[in-house]
């Protein structure tokens, strides 16, 4: 099946009253883990990578597996940034091959949120992507992620989440009822009445960061009152440890593949209890016939050039991969020459897209501008353009 827009995945999620599971990723073993669950169960998931995790893997190299991943997968997928810091962030989440991105500036005043969200928000849907704002604050209290988020939790209310989507127009919100990163302490107490408030003058998907530790009861109350994406990861870390120290256990002293055995497998049990218990179970082929497929699109240039000699053309190539390849929904710049010394044109670019919105947003982009009218079209008058969807990716 293909990677689905989030967009879509949340709105039928919050208006059939179930909630996916954002499984926090930060090795292979997480990964086949949880598409292993989300298969078994046939339920759509997200798979989410936290910039706060970044330490622990390499971005770029990850990402190749999660989209690789995702697209042999069986079910609904969709790729999240999650708690990205800056806008550079976002964009280069976008770029990798993220359908959804999160920049996290709930620590900031609301008039500050709402400006650097909304710069997020004009330069993700230029580019077909969603967002997902942040508002109050949800600290850490213990485990492996709560010294990431220090600090008091700050609580959403109603009238400044109002106030907030209106002005950035982010597609879904985290809010702050009660919730920690990491493990709880103690019984959990949500602010439901508040959560209720918060869903009744909005009307969008809601976020919860922090599910790690709830109760079954309390994740149905979230999911009664607008919660359609739970941030879960800290049980899965969890869960994780546990496979490795019962393997030194029992066995000793071993190697590295040794220790690691059942790893994935242990992740797998603990996203499918998620799962079920969230309601998303079996919800697969029913969501995906509500959901856009996400077709990349191939921005494809065949050309000759006149007035420059071979180095000139390689060096302008060269100039055009590093600039264009930092637009905003540019997955990837190639540059090529015909093998066949008699081709009609002789030199191509293919510069592929996340989404369709993204050949108004290119096209306009003073980057492109820039590069196209000084250093490519003085050089390029024969040639042909050509827009083509990747029908690879489901209909």
């Amino acid at each position: 099946m293909p990677l689905v827009h989030m967009g879509d995945m949340l709105r039928h999620a919050y208006e059939n009253r179930y909630a996916i599971a954002a499984f926090d990723v930060v090795s292979l073993d997480f990964i086949n883990g949880i598409i292993a669950a989300a298969e078994k169960k046939q339920a759509p998931i997200i798979i989410s990578l936290a910039e706060s995790h970044f330490e622990y893997f390499d971005f770029e190299l990850l990402m190749s597996a999660v989209v690789q991943a995702s697209r042999r997968a069986s079910v609904p997928v969709a790729i999240h940034l999650d708690h990205g810091e800056s806008l550079e962030s976002a964009v280069t989440g976008i770029n990798l091959g993220c359908t959804g991105v999160m920049v996290d500036a709930s620590s900031q005043p609301l008039e500050d949120n709402i400006q650097d969200t909304k710069a997020i928000v004009d330069m993700a849907h230029a580019c077909g992507i969603p967002v997902e704002g942040e508002l109050g604050y949800v600290p850490g209290v213990e485990g492996e992620d709560a010294e990431r988020h220090p600090g008091e939790v700050v609580y959403t209310t109603a009238a400044d989440a109002k106030t907030y989507v209106d002005a950035t127009g982010v597609d879904f919100l985290a809010v702050s009822i009660g919730t920690v990163h990491g493990r709880m302490k103690g019984q959990p107490k949500l602010d439901i009445e508040r959560l209720k408030e918060i869903n009744q003058a909005l009307q969008i998907p809601l976020v919860i960061h922090g599910g790690t530790g709830l109760s079954d009861e309390q994740f149905r109350q979230l999911i009664d009152n607008g919660v359609t994406k739970i941030n879960y990861y800290t049980a899965l870390a969890d869960a994780a440890g546990r496979s490795i120290h019962n393997n030194v256990e029992t066995l000793g002293e071993a190697g590295y593949t040794s220790m690691v055995k059942g790893i994935a497998e242990a992740i797998q049990n603990e996203a499918e209890s998620c799962i079920e218990l969230w309601g998303s179970a079996d919800k697969s082929k029913e969501l995906l016939a509500k959901c856009e497929p996400w077709k990349p699109v191939a921005h494809v240039i065949v050309f000759n050039t006149e007035g420059l000699d071979t180095e000139g053309v390689e060096e302008m190539m060269e100039e055009g991969r590093r600039v264009l390849s930092k637009i905003p929904g540019v997955l990837d710049v190639f540059t090529g020459h015909a093998v066949q010394k008699d081709a009609d044109f002789q030199h191509s670019w293919v510069v592929r897209f996340t989404d369709r919105s993204v050949i108004d947003s290119y096209k306009h982009h003073p980057d492109h501008q820039r590069f196209a009218d000084e250093r490519f079209r003085p050089y390029a008058g024969g040639r042909i353009t050509i827009d083509y969807e990747d029908s690879s990716l489901g209909k």
